[in-house]
């Protein structure tokens, strides 16, 4: 049907766990893998906020052969769009062939803290579109300068580049940023099983993997799954823009505690039923989406990992072949 992966979330897990994480999906079966790119973590009780590119160097140690990539990178404000070129090109050499760099317009949790304004999402989306630009220019090797209506490049020369690039998937869940993604990305990665965002996607000229993501809390008992979820990610129930412009994990808190463990779960599939969780990937399927990566909320991850192998996996179709992510990767 689709191929299966996995998220690492930086906000609830250490970059060891995270890099013990990833081998252990490659082990159960999951394709490939996206990394959070965060400096806060939504709400105080996850606990945890690592800088990615150390964590991708160590994830790219323990793994071999799963896709990796970034889910995603906001190249806007907090880090120049040159050195995420370089720290993107780096990890590319340590996991030739199988490193993607997902970007997007990113949340102000994140990017506030460098005390820059925090700007609507016109003008993100135009501040993504011109970053794109700078770290393919720098990808192109040589010496470069640029200067744009955001960012300047002076003098600036990549000396450490794999042989071959990898792919830019770019984050979206409106048409206009699917249409940006189409245009100036490889790819597609949204959270919703809209086949609108696919469209203006694929419309704008977009031929690459278009990945969705949703979340899940696998528990022994449905209800303890929803406890769970909404103890350790209540912003699971946000709509609307909450999620970009809210700055402080606090804020977070504030905006979910009236929220219901059952309104937190509306979308979420908690507990031990296979079904729901192969529901939301036939819905992905169904809206076009060729890969689809989950979340699983919580610490601990090995049950999830033994009830997806043994209950879940086995009840995916496999006679479709989807758009490879990376050149090299399955």
């Amino acid at each position: 049907m689709v191929a299966i992966g996995y998220m690492l979330a930086s906000e609830e897990h250490s970059a060891p766990e995270l890099a013990t994480n990833a081998q252990r999906a490659e082990e159960a079966g999951f394709t490939f893998a996206l990394v959070s790119d965060h400096f806060h973590p939504w709400v105080h009780a996850q606990g945890e906020s690592p800088f990615v590119w150390a964590t991708l160097g160590a994830i790219a140690q323990t793994t071999e052969t799963i896709a990796i990539g970034t889910g995603v990178t906001c190249p806007l404000i907090r880090t120049h769009p040159a050195i995420i070129a370089q720290a993107a090109a780096t990890t590319a050499t340590l996991m030739p062939g199988r490193f993607f760099l997902g970007l997007g317009t990113g949340e102000n949790l994140n990017e506030h803290i460098t005390g820059e304004k925090w700007p609507p999402i016109q003008q993100r989306q135009e501040m993504l579109e011109e970053a794109i630009e700078v770290i393919r220019m720098l990808w192109q090797g040589g010496r470069h300068s640029h200067e744009g209506a955001y960012y300047s490049v002076e003098d600036a020369r990549l000396y450490s580049l794999p042989e071959e690039m990898p792919p830019i998937l770019v984050g979206a869940s409106g048409q206009k940023s699917a249409a940006l993604a189409g245009r100036a990305g490889d790819g597609l990665i949204s959270t919703a099983p809209n086949p609108e965002t696919v469209q203006s996607f694929t419309g704008a000229g977009g031929n690459g993997p278009r990945i969705g993501l949703f979340h899940t809390c696998w528990a022994e008992s449905e209800e303890a799954g929803r406890d769970l979820l909404q103890r350790q990610w209540p912003n699971s129930g946000l709509g609307g823009m909450l999620g970009q412009d809210l700055r402080l994990p606090r804020d977070f808190e504030a905006a979910t505690e009236p929220l219901t463990a059952e309104e937190v779960s509306r979308h979420v599939p908690c507990g031990p039923d296979p079904a729901p969780y192969l529901e939301q990937i036939r819905q992905f399927a169904e809206a076009g989406f060729d890969h689809v990566y989950i979340h699983n909320v919580g610490r601990e991850q090995e049950g999830f990992f033994r009830f997806f192998e043994a209950e879940v996996l086995p009840g995916l179709r496999a006679d479709v072949e989807p758009a490879r992510i990376t050149p090299q990767a399955a």
